[in-house]
């Protein structure tokens, strides 16, 4: 069912949502100080082209590492997280029209918190 799932999602949107993701990623590695905000964007792009079967959960950190992502997903929000949220927000609209269409729209939705909190996050297999 997931690997159904993945491949309606990547026809029917995942591919250029995904593709987002990776173009942002471009964009924050062409400077040094972007290369963190980079790795994630990449890591959640491909999570974007293929998310059913996968799930987002907190990643475990000290509070010196709960803070250094606080930051990061502020300065992260204002400058990209925004555009890649509102993306995934117009998908989901788009996405929810139909009723087969719902599923998706709910990973949208999943994937729009995701654009304003990307670290502190971690990919993992659903079990």
């Amino acid at each position: 069912m997931n690997l159904l799932g993945n491949i309606l999602w990547f026809l029917l949107g995942g591919f250029f949502m995904g593709l987002a993701w990776w173009f942002t990623a471009l964009l924050a590695a062409i400077t040094i100080v972007g290369i963190p905000w980079a790795i994630a964007a990449f890591r959640i792009g491909l999570f974007s082209f293929w998310p059913f079967g996968r799930q987002i959960v907190e990643r475990s950190s000290g509070p010196v590492g709960a803070a250094g992502a606080a930051l990061g997903n502020l300065i992260w929000g204002l400058l990209a997280g925004w555009w890649l949220a509102l993306g995934h927000l117009i998908a989901a609209v788009l996405c929810a029209i139909t009723l087969i269409g719902i599923p998706f729209a709910f990973q949208h939705l999943k994937l729009a918190m995701l654009s304003f909190f990307p670290f502190g996050k971690d990919i993992v297999l659903r079990n």
